[in-house]
């Protein structure tokens, strides 16, 4: 395939939805929404997609349920042990943005300890959302160019975008930090307040498909319609 994207994001809903419909509850669809990542992550990293972020979880997200909150930290952690050798065999560098602080130990301490043994990954770089809002890293970004400048360590002409997006969460990426397509699974059409800087001249894909039903050819699909697409920056 030619035109690949370098950065694609993906909103994966609709599992608690798929479980629901099937008559199980919510916190099935999570677990068969957990081995769904594996081979998008393997497809990606073989067409040669430079950074894919995935959107496991919002800050919203925090009002649901206990019970379901704790099968969603037991699959992360699940996913993490299993997967994490592969993961470093294929290539692939592990981040993780949002409010890590509000994870339970545990998870958290999983994820830090994945983070430092994929750190020389060069082939794909893989990023979870967790715990995140766009508004608020937009928010701590503002804050801490504010505070920069009010220190007289930055000039008001220094204030720029490109300044400004090395205090996003995603400065990490460099030139890969803007969002080439974001795909968002279960037939909703909104970001819902996901990596809405990232994200200003991305092309959209929607699904009707709920993400535990997400395949690979259909991602091949979302890569293909991006090809089509003539993207113009605002330009003719």
């Amino acid at each position: 395939m030619s035109s690949i994207p370098n950065h694609i994001a993906i909103i994966m809903d609709g599992n608690g939805r798929w479980a629901q419909a099937r008559g199980y509850p919510r916190f099935f669809g999570h677990v068969r929404g957990s081995s769904r990542v594996r081979p998008i992550v393997e497809e990606a990293r073989t067409l040669g997609v430079k950074a894919l972020t995935l959107y496991a979880f919002s800050t919203e997200n925090w009002k649901r349920p206990e019970e379901e909150l704790t099968v969603l930290w037991k699959l992360l952690r699940k996913y993490i042990h299993r997967e994490v050798k592969d993961l470093k065999k294929n290539g692939v560098r592990l981040h993780v943005i949002g409010e890590i602080e509000r994870l339970p130990e545990g998870a958290r301490k999983e994820l830090e300890a994945a983070v430092e043994e994929l750190k020389d990954g060069k082939e794909l770089q893989l990023t979870f959302a967790l715990s995140y809002g766009a508004r608020a890293e937009i928010l701590n970004a503002v804050k801490v160019v504010a505070k920069k400048y009010a220190q007289c360590d930055l000039k008001m002409t220094e204030i720029t975008e490109e300044n400004f997006e090395k205090h996003l969460a995603t400065a990490y990426l460099g030139e890969f930090s803007d969002v080439d397509l974001l795909i968002r699974t279960s037939g909703e059409k909104r970001l819902s307040n996901y990596l809405l800087w990232q994200c200003s001249y991305a092309e959209f894909e929607f699904t009707d498909t709920l993400w535990p039903d997400y395949s690979v050819e259909q991602f091949r699909q979302s890569l293909e319609n991006f090809k089509q697409r003539k993207r113009r920056f605002g330009g003719i």
